[in-house]
């Protein structure tokens, strides 16, 4: 399991910025981000190294900040290995509502990450296909 921040910002010039420079400001490292937007307001999803201290930081500069449980999975850096875990997903009736990706990891494979609405189920689907699941720890 790994928790993610989701930070609620309006769709404008340097708002992504002024949430980077804030957890910049309180010594938080970004692990990794990624944003989906509407053409009013955006949700930036971070994983940082110390969630809960992000979130406190962040909530008290005014954002509006939620933690969530995501899945990350260790996936090798070759063609096909994104389409088994897919497939495992997809042969397991699991709903995927979004997914990233990223490979800052001192020489370890990438981590994908994702949510479902499934999280049990998606964890025993993974673990039979001995798809290696991620923990705040590892990262």
């Amino acid at each position: 399991m790994i928790r993610q921040l989701s930070v609620f910002v309006e769709n404008t010039t340097g708002s992504i910025y002024q949430v980077t420079s804030a957890l910049n400001e309180a010594g938080i490292n970004i692990r990794a981000i990624s944003s989906f937007d509407t053409p009013d307001f955006g949700i930036l999803r971070l994983v940082v190294d110390d969630t809960a201290r992000a979130k406190e930081y962040l909530t008290s500069r005014g954002f509006v900040v939620r933690i969530h449980e995501v899945i990350g999975v260790e996936l090798e850096d070759r063609p096909g290995s994104l389409n088994a875990l897919l497939h495992t997903m997809a042969e397991n009736e699991i709903s995927i509502n979004y997914i990233y990706s990223f490979i800052i990891r001192n020489g370890k494979a990438p981590v994908m990450v994702f949510s479902t609405d499934g999280y049990e189920k998606a964890l025993e689907a993974l673990k039979k296909e001995s798809i290696h699941i991620i923990s705040d720890d590892e990262l």
